[in-house]
């Protein structure tokens, strides 16, 4: 069932994002070759922690860390660790504020140090595609509207859509019943509604948008060793429009 949220709750998802989205201008200079992931992620949730907010993917299902680091090849889930990022590097950092109970999600690629001009349009395209699905969240339309909107930017310009993880209603708890795939048919699924809250998280590949799961049972990866990006906010449906709760100036 999807859960409506009032105004007022819509507001209190939002003090998280503003937590979520302040780590996320941090990380635009902290990231740098030389930093470790495990570095980042201390400082994220040091962050939140000094902010009065804590980590909410710590423990579940007994993830270990307060943020996914995804590097090059990994789509999602990646492990932070100890190993330096280098010069040409991309990392995807997703992480999910709660304060108060409520929470907000949002991921973003950062470049480390100059990178390829293949990787600098795979970083623009998912931003775009992301931004085209919110642009198409609006009431009235449908779950497959965003889909479609998404797969049909990602695709013409080249590169693939990640099928196996989707975006997600989002509240109390992370995932909520509803899921918001990033390919697919327009004018298929749950029609929007003012209240609903959820993420749109395109994961793009510049190859095939096949993946495999390493060892740990976690971390994503694109089969034939090609980039991936993603870039998430979590959005809530109102009457005027997609309001946007972890927007970065």
């Amino acid at each position: 069932m999807v859960i409506i949220k009032t105004e007022q709750e819509i507001e209190l998802m939002a003090e998280a994002g503003k937590i979520l989205t302040a780590i996320h201008r941090e990380l635009r200079s902290l990231i740098r070759p030389g930093v470790t992931t495990l570095e980042i992620d201390k400082f994220a949730e040091n962050f939140m922690q000094s902010h009065g907010a804590t980590a909410e993917q710590k423990g579940y299902k007994g993830y270990q860390f307060a943020t996914c680091a995804s590097i090059n090849d990994e789509i999602c889930h990646g492990f932070p660790t100890k190993v330096p990022l280098n010069n040409g590097d991309i990392v995807g950092i997703d992480m999910v504020v709660n304060l108060n109970g409520w929470l907000a999600d949002s991921a973003w690629t950062y470049p480390v140090g100059e990178i390829s001009k293949e990787a600098e349009k795979l970083l623009r395209v998912t931003k775009e595609c992301l931004y085209i699905g919110i642009e198409t969240s609006i009431i009235g339309n449908r779950i497959g509207d965003i889909s479609h909107a998404i797969q049909s930017h990602a695709e013409a310009q080249g590169f693939s859509v990640v099928r196996d993880f989707t975006g997600h209603g989002i509240g109390q708890t992370m995932h909520e019943d509803l899921q918001v795939p990033h390919y697919g048919r327009p004018d298929r699924g749950e029609r929007l509604r003012e209240g609903m809250v959820f993420t749109i998280e395109p994961m793009i590949n510049v190859g095939s948008y096949q993946l495999k799961i390493d060892p740990n049972k976690w971390t994503a990866r694109t089969t034939d060793g090609s980039l991936s990006a993603q870039y998430e906010h979590t959005i809530a449906i109102t009457k005027d429009r997609p309001l946007v709760l972890t927007e970065q100036d």
